[in-house]
């Protein structure tokens, strides 16, 4: 028996006006994914435990059956094992985006999406610039980088920068829980400060002004932590290989705690015009070689963010017609059994551009097992599956049995 998880990144949602009271999954055509939850089992998972903020970090943990409170240590840490940067004993690890502020205010939480290439040459500049023996800056994808401190405390108060688009940058930026962390919350604070008079005037944001483009203007740091102790998911379940497929850090590097070989797939953006085929490819390829498979595809999510329903549409169709339709139709032949879940791992409404704590709608279709009653794919049918509502881990025991 094989498994394969495919998660669409953020894609449940709200109902909107505009659709007729219909979220975007409702709206979408998607009969592959809807064939699956008619031949399938379905139900709705509660990926943040209580006292989480229903970040990518928790839900993807969640989702992959770890006791979150136990082994989560911000997303920091996760991204560096996908860069490939070790955290030392000492060191405290944290997401560093480049962001666009605009009039005092948070325009966007990723500079435009900026490019990897910009990107990259910014980071570097700010590594030169502010780097130290105490702190040191990475390059990562588009918008995702990673800031690395000697003894720094993680007792801090951090905001996603997603979570408050619109809001002045100077009414949520690091505050110290504890009197320990005061130190570390005044030196991040002043890092963010000074890469602003830096970047505003760097020639990469001087010419993507000139085209039109948002400023990376502003780094901004959040979700600290240090090296996280977990089990692979190879111990836990008995597998005896695993591959994970995303053009996320976070995810990437979750992989490489579990246990999962990590797959690069050329084209991948994490964006609506990521390579959709390839991926579906290299989860078929890797399904070849491996128990398990976590195919992770982030672009619903980023179109949550920005509020655009019809682009999160057209993800969620993309989903189907690219990646779901072609995997099925391929596994759906080989003698050995394929075990498909479909998911996100949290809504991302484009109502409010942030993530919400609410279950999510799930398929698990195990060939030859019976089928429930749904015949449908979306938030509300899911809820009359013959799983009914799931908590974290459950869902991992309900896969993989």
């Amino acid at each position: 028996m094989k498994y394969l998880i495919i998660l669409g990144d953020g894609m449940a949602d709200e109902p909107i006006a505009s659709l007729g009271n219909k979220t975007p999954l409702q709206a979408a055509n998607i009969p592959n994914i809807d064939k699956i939850a008619m031949l399938g089992q379905n139900g709705i998972l509660d990926t943040i435990p209580a006292g989480f903020a229903p970040g990518s970090e928790i839900a993807n943990l969640s989702v992959l059956g770890y006791d979150v409170a136990k082994v989560f240590e911000g997303r920091g840490s996760l991204e560096a094992a996908s860069m490939g940067v070790t955290i030392e004993p000492d060191e405290m690890a944290m997401r560093c985006n480049l962001i666009c502020i605009e009039n005092g205010k948070i325009k966007n939480h990723s500079a435009g999406h900026i490019s990897n290439e910009e990107a990259g040459e910014l980071i570097v500049f700010l590594e030169k610039e502010l780097g130290s023996d105490i702190v040191s800056f990475y390059s990562g994808v588009s918008y995702r980088h990673l800031l690395k401190m000697k003894d720094g405390n993680k007792a801090l108060n951090c905001t996603p920068p997603h979570d408050v688009t619109g809001t002045p940058f100077a009414d949520v930026m690091i505050q110290a829980e504890t009197p320990e962390a005061q130190a570390t919350a005044g030196l991040l604070n002043e890092l963010t400060l000074r890469s602003q008079i830096l970047l505003e005037n760097h020639p990469i944001n001087l010419k993507r002004a000139a085209a039109g483009k948002d400023k990376a203007n502003s780094i901004w740091l959040w979700s600290p932590g240090y090296k996280p102790e977990m089990k692979t998911l190879l111990e836990t379940y008995h597998l005896k290989s695993g591959a994970v497929i995303s053009a996320v850090d976070l995810i990437k590097g979750i992989g490489v705690y579990a246990g999962l070989k990590v797959i690069e797939v050329k084209g991948a953006t994490g964006l609506y015009n990521t390579n959709y085929e390839g991926k579906a490819q290299a989860a078929i390829d890797a399904l070849h070689e491996n128990d398990f498979v976590y195919l992770h595809i982030e672009a619903s999510d980023e179109a949550g963010h920005e509020g655009n329903v019809e682009l999160k549409i057209k993800t969620i169709e993309y989903l189907d017609s690219r990646v779901v339709k072609p995997i099925f139709e391929e596994v759906s032949k080989w003698n050995e059994p394929v075990v498909i879940a479909i998911l996100p791992d949290h809504p991302t409404p484009c109502a409010i551009k942030t993530h919400t704590i609410k279950p999510v709608p799930f398929i698990i279709y195990k060939p030859g097992e019976k089928a429930d009653d749904v015949m449908v794919y979306d938030e509300f049918s899911a809820q009359n599956g013959s799983y009914g509502l799931l908590k974290g881990a459950e869902f991992m025991k309900k896969l993989i049995k």
